[in-house]
């Protein structure tokens, strides 16, 4: 028993020495939780620059569409005052911003998919960070309860005779102690005082008893008299 009780107390010292070297859970789990939402600002941010981006591109890509048609209308316009060559010029101008147009709707799509798929992993990350927040308040709570448990069967299992938790047996056994006295000399004073009683009694008895011999004696005393004789008749 000895021995189980010494390498208990080695492995309750094991414990003790990993909790107190080990970091502490709540404050690594609520680092954790605050580096979790400075990513979701940082992502919130990275968003909302490429939904900007995402619009100003879409601007151009209109602004250049709406310039290409305007050349269009003005080649028509020149075409029909019989200007060729300006008509030509116009053209290539409609062209250039049709290209311009087209490469800007192409990279719109592009920052489509990027928004996308930012705005993805931005919820992802909110539902992670709800999670994160409910699994450290639960973690900490069982890193408390897993430590205060170990201090108090550390303190039960290493307590001595003379410890706080083997005092109140101690006071018990006093108190049973002190009764039993208090009962015995209660008992005691009770018997003397029964003794007095039957003292009185008992001289009670034989002062009768004596008075009653007295009487009987007396009384004999009194029958053994001799008694006087009759006088004869000569004298």
């Amino acid at each position: 028993m000895e021995f189980i009780k010494r390498i208990l107390r080695i492995i309750r010292a094991n414990i003790n020495s990993l909790l107190n070297s080990a970091e502490d859970p709540e404050k690594i789990l609520q680092q954790a939780v605050i580096e979790m939402q400075e990513n979701l600002v940082q992502l919130r941010q990275g968003v909302a620059q490429a939904i900007a981006t995402q619009k100003r591109t879409e601007r151009q890509a209109l602004a250049a569409q709406s310039t290409s048609e305007e050349w269009y209308r003005r080649a028509q316009l020149a075409l029909q005052q019989g200007n060729e060559v300006l008509a030509r010029e116009a053209l290539t101008k409609r062209k250039a911003y049709q290209e311009t147009a087209t490469a800007l709707s192409s990279q719109r799509e592009q920052q489509n998919d990027v928004v996308a798929r930012l705005k993805k992993d931005m919820r992802s990350l909110e539902l992670k960070i709800g999670e994160a927040k409910t699994k450290k308040d639960m973690y900490i709570a069982r890193a408390r309860s897993a430590e205060a448990s170990v201090r108090l069967q550390d303190m039960l299992d290493t307590s001595s005779p003379t410890s706080s938790l083997n005092a109140f047996e101690r006071m018990e056994d006093k108190v049973l102690q002190i009764e039993a006295q208090s009962a015995a000399i209660a008992q005691l004073g009770t018997d003397d005082l029964q003794k007095q009683f039957d003292s009185l009694e008992s001289a009670g008895d034989i002062d009768t008893e004596l008075a009653a011999m007295k009487g009987q004696v007396l009384d004999t005393g009194q029958n053994t008299l001799p008694q006087k004789l009759p006088k004869s008749p000569e004298s």
